[in-house]
């Protein structure tokens, strides 16, 4: 069943000699559960997509259907609530904020959307990620594998249909690296979501169910890994 179509979606930046198209006419789709990796070179457009398809970048053309839900056609409220609530989103520097505890970056999505947090389920997400005894600790007083968990967890907490990682190991050292790979991989089987990575690493996109390789802003091969 697919969860993501995206249609001819463009981004142009500038106007003229000094226009640059980021992202040239880009389609394809995504089925729920599938775990995707785009891949390319540095400034071939994979986190320029990755942001439109998010919702956090709007696109100079073209459309984003998340669970059907046409994305920018929904007003800026709506798209930061739809946004919250159905996209996870994972980032290489962390994004935490610096005040909170573990518990309260992970719970914050809910939090602003005046949601009451299933403490089961937050205190299964603790235990998947190793964080059950960190819970109390700040941001500074983790190691950067431990950041990147806790920026996991914000991403899943609202069990969203698509949990979209841009560079998630960026920062990291190749143990942690697997680490977080490996707890993607296992969100994406144990709670079914659908996860998109941008990645400059190989190896790490060679254990995708599917690798979509950007140049130039256009998609250049889309190939299966393991069917």
């Amino acid at each position: 069943m697919e969860i993501l179509r995206v249609e001819n979606l463009s981004k142009i930046y500038g106007s003229g000699a000094t226009q640059v198209k980021a992202v040239d006419d880009v389609s394809f789709s995504v089925k729920r559960g599938e775990f995707v990796a785009i891949v390319g070179a540095s400034g071939s457009g994979k986190s320029t997509l990755l942001h439109m398809i998010g919702g956090v970048d709007r696109p100079t053309s073209g459309k984003v259907f998340i669970e059907d839900t046409d994305i920018y056609q929904l007003n800026e409220t709506k798209l930061a609530i739809f946004r919250r609530r159905q996209v996870g989103l994972i980032y290489q520097f962390y994004n935490l904020l610096p005040i909170l505890n573990v518990e309260e970056n992970i719970t914050l999505p809910l939090l602003l959307d005046n949601r009451k947090v299933d403490q089961s389920f937050l205190n299964e997400l603790l235990e998947t990620l190793g964080l059950s005894d960190r819970i109390n600790h700040l941001p500074n007083e983790l190691s950067g594998g431990e950041q990147q968990r806790v920026s996991i967890g914000r991403a899943l907490i609202n069990r969203p249909a698509l949990v979209l990682a841009d560079e998630p190991t960026g920062n990291l050292d190749s143990k942690n690296s697997q680490e977080i790979i490996d707890l993607l991989k296992l969100s994406n089987k144990r709670y079914n979501q659908t996860l998109i990575v941008i990645t400059h690493d190989h190896d790490i996109a060679l254990q995708a169910d599917r690798m979509i390789t950007i140049a130039d802003g256009r998609i250049v091969k889309d190939e299966v890994i393991r069917p």
